[in-house]
């Protein structure tokens, strides 16, 4: 299914909301992900933090990419963020394989915010490096989002 027409799906059945583009919100938007993203690298932070700060600012990537295609995710619905990240293949491109190990590091931020799960090394450098990829895809695809 070609990608505009998978967001119109996903907005038909109440899981995306359709929004005006704002240049201004989507910048904040990438700006709040680079200062989590700089807030995950600090070594000071705890690794629950760290991995919070990664985990946050992946979905604020994803939900500055939903933005530039004209929505958003319905919060009213569960499975909001679940929604932002698996909308990534079709707003900025990012293979299926990805689109997985992102939920799985979503999943993992679960666990760890609602079961006090601790998130190892491994998890927290995988988020930082997936939050430092689709930043760097980001900056490529979305409008003026190198500035």
């Amino acid at each position: 299914m070609p990608s505009d027409a998978a967001l119109e799906n996903l907005a038909r059945i109440g899981q995306l909301d359709k929004v005006p583009f704002s240049q201004d919100l989507m910048t904040r938007m990438l700006a709040t992900a680079r200062s989590r993203l700089t807030d995950a690298q600090r070594n000071e932070n705890s690794t629950e933090t760290r991995f919070d700060c990664a985990y946050t600012a992946i979905r604020a990537i994803a939900d500055a990419a939903l933005l530039a295609h004209g929505y958003r995710t319905s919060t009213s619905k569960p499975g909001h963020h679940q929604t932002t990240i698996q909308c990534l293949t079709h707003t900025l491109s990012v293979s299926v394989g990805i689109v997985r190990v992102l939920d799985a590091l979503r999943k993992q931020r679960n666990l760890s915010d609602y079961d006090g799960e601790s998130i190892t090394e491994q998890a927290l450098t995988e988020c930082i490096d997936q939050a430092l990829r689709l930043q760097e895809l980001a900056v490529a695809k979305l409008p003026g989002a190198g500035t």
